[in-house]
């Protein structure tokens, strides 16, 4: 899969976007951090400061892409959003002022593809819903796009899990804050051998990486399909640094 100018052009870019991503994550920490909900992060030192790195995370609201970008304080997110918000009028000025990139989740965007490896490569730190969809109710099986950026680009992953998110629209209308929690998992790799990575081996390595997912979800309701840890594997991933 050959590298297009436009792929090229978006990645030589990201530093022009870093004033108005300061400017964008102050409002999300001032406004939305304190005002519409109440925000509690945990484990932000598990984050590399620098190099190829993947945020994978449990999708359960709309809020969840802005809550990591907001979270994030010594480096900036570049995160994947569906293209149908980019025709949003409220949601794509916004977006577009982040400098996010589309991704058409009816088809193997190759595009889309190509943008988060290549930011990666370039030492960017990108953010992925492992599921594509969200889920409220819970961890469902991945797609493999993850675990094949990750072994194209050789990035590190931090699982990140959210919870409390999916009420807080429905407490706002209520005049209420809700409590949202976000924990920053400790950071692994998947094991390369500098071979190609049969299809049936990409979809190990994605099973692993939920597991790890599901262990940084504070409420087991929103582990789903992957409640039970005890079912956890490392065959396939190598972890960075000590555990917690």
């Amino acid at each position: 899969m050959s590298v297009s100018a436009s792929v090229q052009e978006y990645v030589a870019k990201q530093d022009e976007f870093a004033w108005k991503r300061r400017l964008i994550r102050f409002a999300i920490r001032t406004i939305g951090f304190h005002v519409l909900a109440r925000v509690q992060v945990e484990g932000e030192d598990n984050i590399p400061p620098d190099g190829p790195t993947i945020i994978m995370m449990n999708h359960i609201s709309l809020a969840d892409p802005v809550i990591c970008m907001g979270a994030l304080t010594h480096r900036f997110v570049v995160p994947m959003t569906k293209i149908e918000n980019m025709r949003n009028p409220v949601l794509a000025p916004f977006i577009r002022w982040w400098g996010a990139y589309s991704v058409n989740r009816g088809e193997i965007d190759r595009k889309a593809l190509m943008n988060s490896i290549e930011l990666v490569k370039s030492g960017q730190l990108i953010l992925i819903a492992p599921e594509g969809h969200r889920h409220p109710e819970g961890l469902s099986r991945p797609k493999d796009g993850l675990a094949y950026i990750a072994t194209k680009a050789n990035a590190v992953i931090v699982p990140m899990g959210i919870g409390g998110a999916e009420v807080w629209m429905h407490k706002l209308k209520r005049l209420r804050r809700a409590h949202v929690t976000v924990k920053f998992g400790r950071a692994f790799r998947f094991k390369l051998n500098g071979e190609r990575i049969p299809r049936e081996t990409l979809g190990a390595m994605s099973e692993e990486a939920m597991y790890q997912l599901a262990s940084t979800i504070p409420d087991p309701a929103l582990r789903g399909v992957y409640s039970d840890l005890s079912q956890a594997t490392s065959e396939h991933i190598e972890f960075l640094g000590a555990p917690a």
